[in-house]
């Protein structure tokens, strides 16, 4: 990346290829992620994330310095092109989601600055007005100082007296971000009182390169310290408190899970883990898998003890402890072919020998599913109503 982590743009002639011909359009800032760029005849658009929010930039080419971004009005937001397959045009077509703002595909006429919605996702099963509810991004300081973003949304009228059920989602890895978008199926839960938090925590992408850096191999465990900043935040602030805090991931956010009630148990109510990758050693020692040496570049080659007594420190199974537990439930696919579904199994064997409360702990194996979890859509909505419906009789039984 030429020493540009967030990645930048040059220009050359097609003969002149050779570095000393490189001609700098757009320089790389600490602070913005360079993501990608549409040409036009008149115009160069450049998508960016500054501070995790995505930015338009419109450049016209006749006078560069009268370049402009396009208008966004929530805190926290995705934006980005679009299908733009017309070169001599003034309009740039781009997509646009908010937590209280379905999916819409919008024309933006980049000479008279005027935008038109095209499309946008209807929401089925009765009227929405997305001025019923409200999403905010605030920030967190984790252990080292670094400062976490959450992204919430939640129905307009609640009041931070630490009653509110709440929700916190994360992932963390491969440097995968979590954008922070609409859900039509999450509108059954915040219409029942539900706040929803998205932790954007370390090893994702969300504030720049570093931020994945900052959350793999030998300092994975930022990723964990971080959501557990989030979850005490959300306490302190008010939000909720811990007998109505439940957290959730999947796959590698199933990891996180895992790994922050080892540490944590105390700080949720319940949680879920899908396709939980929580038996890390024995997987990644196991070269055979066809996955496993492609992954040492995010959590490290067991086979070097460094990396061993670090995966160690934190692998889900490895870390289990006779101690209470939260309430726990785990999902995992029969046909599973990147996390298999005895590692679940596992994990659950030693959570049930060990855990010294009387919470629930529950495991449920599709035998037709994948790592993707039930194909097809009635079927997928089912499984989302089994993760809401653990987490309502959770609510419902205190």
């Amino acid at each position: 990346m030429d020493g540009a982590d967030n990645f930048k743009l040059t220009k050359t002639h097609k003969n002149q290829t050779p570095k000393e011909y490189w001609q700098e359009l757009i320089s790389h800032k600490k602070e913005t992620l360079l993501k990608g760029f549409e040409l036009f005849e008149n115009y160069l658009v450049i998508e960016e994330t500054t501070e995790g929010l995505d930015q338009i930039q419109v450049i016209p080419l006749d006078n560069p310095k009268g370049y402009y971004y396009l208008p966004f009005d929530s805190e926290t937001y995705a934006a980005e092109g679009f299908n733009n397959v017309n070169f001599k045009t003034d309009t740039f077509r781009y997509s646009y989601s908010s937590m209280t703002c379905p999916k819409s595909v919008l024309d933006f006429n980049m000479r008279s600055k005027e935008k038109k919605v095209l499309q946008q996702q209807e929401v089925l099963g009765g009227k929405f007005y997305k001025t019923n509810y409200q999403s905010e991004r605030i920030w967190v300081s984790a252990i080292d100082g670094s400062k976490i973003p959450i992204s919430l949304v939640y129905k307009k009228g609640i009041k931070k007296d630490g009653s509110n059920p709440t929700l916190l989602y994360g992932y963390g890895s491969y440097g995968h971000t979590i954008s922070p978008v609409f859900s039509s199926v999450r509108l059954s839960l915040l219409d029942r009182g539900f706040i929803f938090a998205i932790g954007h925590i370390r090893g994702g992408e969300y504030m720049g390169r570093q931020w994945y850096e900052d959350g793999k191999l030998l300092v994975k465990k930022n990723t964990f310290t971080d959501f557990i900043a989030c979850g005490r935040h959300l306490v302190s602030e008010g939000y909720t408190c811990s007998k109505h805090l439940y957290a959730m991931g999947g796959s590698a956010g199933g990891l996180l899970i895992g790994s922050v009630i080892n540490i944590a148990p105390k700080l949720f109510n319940g949680v879920i883990a899908s396709v939980p990758f929580v038996d890390v050693l024995t997987t990644m020692l196991d070269d055979k898998i066809p996955l496993t040496t492609g992954e040492y570049d995010e959590w490290g080659d067991p086979n070097k003890e460094n990396f061993y007594q670090y995966m160690k420190s934190y692998s889900p199974y490895d870390n289990v402890e006779e101690k209470e537990y939260p309430n726990i439930l785990v999902t995992a696919g029969y046909h599973d072919s990147q996390v298999q579904y005895w590692e679940s199994a596992k994990w659950v064997a030693k959570l049930r020998a060990l855990k010294t409360d009387n919470n629930k702990l529950l495991l449920l194996t599709n035998m037709d599913a994948g790592h993707g979890g039930a194909s097809g859509r009635f079927q997928q909505l089912k499984e989302v109503a089994m993760e809401y419906a653990f987490l309502l009789g959770l609510e419902s039984s205190k």
